[in-house]
């Protein structure tokens, strides 16, 4: 099914405009945006996946990865195809590039599924919350709305899993539907962006300034790419921003492991992720956590040192009550509850 894109403008003569992302993308009638799943047809800006999931699976909130939202609980995560970035590393390419193919009818990939339907399976497991993720979110928003909006009645909480290449009118769209955001910050280095992603750096840093004004929980996450990424100069540039922000930003930095076109790369090593985190806890963030590896990840109380959450895996030991120290009382930042 298909459905007309309200992130978008009337541009004359049969041409739009779409508003979703940063990008801006100007259509003729017949053009696709850069995502392929935002089209002109007839002379409106229509969502080829409207309705269509091609993921959907119960996850640990651990995975997203969020840490101090909910922790111990789980999310459905679903996500359809297309994305607005082309990056070289990407993890489910198989999704995020599946739109950009020639010949493919986008309109027909995934499943057809009804926002009740979701919220159904959410209420019948308990599920406290569902993720946007697998692809970029942004390029469906209005599809995240219509689920939100039969979410919302059930009690059920968004997530958004994003790369940061939203719009301004993106993110005043979603303001009332989404509760967290888990934004990929992957790297410091405008360079990177322009010829690993065919995206811009700039954009993705005054969204995670604006996602935190607006009060939204959200968490940061940094793929560790061996020789692209992973200077300690470029490491202390990133730390430094996100403390600018809020020193309590929770910082993931996560393992690379060969992929897509770039499967020509080794693996982030142990020792390179464990200096990563040195680096973003001496720059002055609380809260900094190795992903992608089998580690024990714990939160100490930033106060007293003790620890709070004990992660083995998606196993999860919370010994906060209520978001406090039982040791000192120090509440620490997160959504708890």
């Amino acid at each position: 099914m298909m459905h007309e894109a309200v992130l978008s403008k009337k541009l004359g003569g049969g041409d739009v405009g779409c508003l979703a992302c940063e990008r801006k993308c100007k259509m003729k009638p017949g053009m696709a945006g850069v995502c392929g799943v935002r089209k002109n047809v007839a002379g409106k800006l229509t969502l080829l996946v409207w309705g269509r999931v091609t993921g959907m699976a119960v996850d640990p909130m651990e995975k997203k990865p969020l840490y101090h939202f909910l922790p111990g609980s789980s999310i459905l995560s679903m996500g359809t195809v297309g994305c607005n970035f082309g990056c070289k590393f990407c993890q489910n390419y198989l999704e995020s590039q599946k739109s950009k193919e020639v010949g493919i009818r986008v309109e027909k990939l995934g499943k057809r599924v009804r926002p009740k339907e979701l919220m159904e399976y959410g209420v019948k497991n308990k599920i406290p919350a569902i993720a946007f993720t697998y692809n970029e979110p942004t390029i469906f928003s209005e599809w995240v709305v219509e689920v939100m909006k039969v979410a919302k009645k059930k009690g059920i909480r968004g997530v958004f899993v994003t790369n940061g290449y939203m719009s301004r009118e993106t993110l005043d769209y979603l303001d009332n539907y989404i509760d967290a955001y888990n934004v990929d910050l992957k790297s410091f280095s405008q360079r990177f962006y322009q010829e690993i992603c065919g995206a811009s750096l700039k954009p993705v840093l005054k969204n995670i300034e604006e996602i935190y004004k607006r009060k939204k929980w959200i968490e940061v996450t940094t793929l560790i790419i061996p020789g692209k990424n992973d200077s300690k100069k470029e490491l202390g540039q990133m730390a430094k921003f996100l403390v600018s922000v809020s020193k309590d930003i929770v910082w993931h930095v996560s393992a690379f492991y060969p992929n897509y076109r770039m499967q020509d790369i080794e693996s982030t090593s142990y020792e390179k992720l464990e200096e990563a985190v040195e680096i973003g806890k001496k720059a002055g963030l609380r809260y900094v956590y190795a992903g992608n590896i089998d580690k024990v990840n714990t939160t100490n109380c930033p106060k007293c040192g003790a620890e709070v959450i004990i992660r083995h895996g998606y196993q999860v030991e919370n010994r906060l009550k209520r978001g406090v120290c039982p040791k000192c009382g120090y509440k620490l930042s997160g959504i708890w509850e």
